[in-house]
């Protein structure tokens, strides 16, 4: 098939069917014409794919993880280094969840800040509580 009908079959984008080749995760034969073609395993490989993008992982991980995929699951085959590239990526995701949680308290601070400070603000004025020496005029 066509990257325009697998594009169909599977409702990815062709740049993005295009992208994934790139990254080493779909690979077309080229007709003499310079075409793609696809077998019919690209549109499971693509569904795999998919998933494992949603799971939050890189292509460059997935690249690294296709060859253990099999089923539309998908499901993970016991590949050398499966698990530790599966648990390095989700401490990583922890890490950064941390991060955002901290982000969220520290911004969280500010609002309640500011909000105490609003409280005889008057928006169409452009005067209220603290405002005066900021005011232009």
């Amino acid at each position: 098939m066509l990257i325009g009908d697998l594009s169909r079959r599977t409702g990815v984008r062709t740049h993005q069917l295009r992208y994934y080749e790139s990254q080493g995760l779909l690979e077309p034969h080229r007709r003499s014409s310079g075409y793609r073609e696809y077998g019919d395993d690209a549109v499971l490989t693509v569904g795999q794919i998919r998933k494992l993008l949603n799971a939050g992982l890189s292509t460059q991980e997935i690249a690294y993880l296709l060859p253990c995929v099999t089923g539309d699951g998908p499901d993970l085959e016991p590949c050398p280094q499966l698990l530790e590239t599966l648990r390095t990526r989700l401490r990583g995701m922890d890490d950064h969840i941390e991060t955002l949680s901290q982000t969220r308290q520290i911004l969280n601070g500010y609002i309640k800040a500011t909000e105490r400070n609003v409280t005889e603000y008057d928006p169409s004025s452009g005067t209220g509580k603290g405002n005066e020496e900021h005011h232009v005029r």
